[in-house]
């Protein structure tokens, strides 16, 4: 798996997963929602909060200087791990719903105008569409909605055929939370630059299960969040190219974010501060930055391997099971198994599997609209991590087939 760590090992190194749940074996496929923290991250929070607790950018004695240097260091850190070409294009934000808002802001209040288009797709995570609307229905724009097709994939051809003169901005997730599809993200780009639209990516899927690289995406604006890549919570990331960060009017008023005011005038503070006003998540982004020190230390090519194998076990052991169906079945797919049974309840299996020891999502995963889009109410959803292991699939295939047996 790493470059010299077992699976046994890197497995050691997360305390939560040799927890018992109601008396057997923890086993987590709800890593979509949420991963679990290395031992790295609880000790590097607490260390601070023991040794360095104080606010930032703005003390002169050496409590707040080191807090400021571990903090400004995560964002460094955060820079070399996504490739943003500058430091100052790291905001630190509370996740990945609070960067996508705050790029929603910024285009409602500097351009967005009655008759501009949006184009977010069919598969998108509520956070990537109720932004949009609120920024639609403030300033007259449109939204433009991409199709997707029964598999679940990105139809390209149709996206094509949105963008005009009107398309001011296009936000698309990265990796779909609940169908696992990769989407083409360098593709999307390419066709909405060659439009001069820019574009955001929802990166809260895609971060945790590969490197990315936002120079090669050359993506305008990129966000994810802390807790989905074995961080804190309360803790993300909105990449920005500096042209657009320049341009965007400030989300929030407050401390950190001025350079001077009076009553009369403020003038508002430099990259990054600009965006982020108040006291921030000291603790969640220096646990943040040590997030990616542990990130850097595994063997991507190794982990992707492991993860497709895992998903590619899962599908196939799920799909000898009488009954389920299969809701993503994207060719470019990450370790998300989002299934339906035609008479058993997502959230009575959920209940059941968890007496197991078996912990998935049930419901719509914050994607009502692409529940719609494939007439069901809700999905039971299965969501892979590296630390993840066949043996714990087998785990939970037999606790399905239990859990059926039961309510059928």
């Amino acid at each position: 798996m790493g470059d010299t760590k077992s699976i046994v090992e890197l497995r050691a190194d997360f305390p939560i997963l040799s927890r018992k749940i109601n008396g057997k074996p923890l086993v987590y496929f709800d890593n979509g929602a949420s991963s679990q923290k290395p031992n790295i991250v609880i000790d590097r929070v607490r260390d601070y909060y023991q040794n360095e607790n104080s606010n930032i950018h703005r003390g002169v004695h050496t409590l707040s200087q080191e807090a400021t240097a571990a903090y400004e260091e995560a964002r460094r850190k955060i820079q070399e791990y996504i490739n943003a070409p500058l430091e100052e294009e790291v905001i630190f934000t509370k996740g990945t719903t609070d960067g996508i808002n705050l790029v929603a802001n910024g285009f409602t209040r500097g351009f967005l105008q009655k008759g501009d288009e949006v184009i977010i797709s069919e598969m998108e995570h509520h956070s990537n569409i109720v932004p949009w609307q609120m920024a639609c229905e403030y300033s007259g724009a449109v939204l433009k909605i991409a199709p997707i097709n029964d598999a679940g994939e990105l139809i390209l051809s149709a996206f094509k055929l949105l963008l005009n003169s009107k398309t001011k901005l296009v936000s698309i997730t990265h990796v779909s939370n609940t169908l696992g599809t990769i989407n083409p993200a360098k593709e999307i780009v390419e066709l909405a630059h060659q439009n001069g639209t820019p574009v955001l990516l929802d990166g809260a899927q895609s971060v945790p299960h590969m490197k990315v690289d936002v120079q090669d995406l050359n993506c305008d604006f990129y966000v994810f969040s802390g807790h989905k890549m074995f961080g804190p919570t309360g803790i993300g990331i909105l990449y920005g190219k500096k042209e657009w960060l320049d341009k965007l009017p400030p989300y929030q008023g407050g401390g950190d974010m001025i350079k001077s005011v009076s009553f009369e005038k403020t003038i508002y503070n430099d990259l990054p501060h600009k965006f982020e006003a108040g006291t921030p998540n000291i603790a969640g982004g220096i646990g943040l930055g040590s997030a990616v020190d542990y990130l850097n230390e595994l063997d991507w090519e190794a982990i992707y391997i492991h993860e497709d194998e895992l998903l590619t076990y899962a599908t196939a052991e799920i799909k000898k099971i009488e009954g389920i169906r299969l809701i993503g079945t994207a060719k470019n797919k990450a370790g998300v198994l989002s299934f339906v049974h035609d008479k058993a309840h997502h959230y009575d299996i959920g209940t059941l599997i968890d007496q197991l020891g078996i912990a998935i999502r049930t419901g719509h995963h914050c994607t009502e609209p692409l529940m719609h889009r494939f007439n069901v109410t809700g999905t039971a959803r299965a969501s892979f991590a590296f630390y993840n292991t066949k043996e714990e699939v087998d785990l939970f295939i037999a606790a399905l087939k239990r859990a059926l047996n039961m309510l059928l």
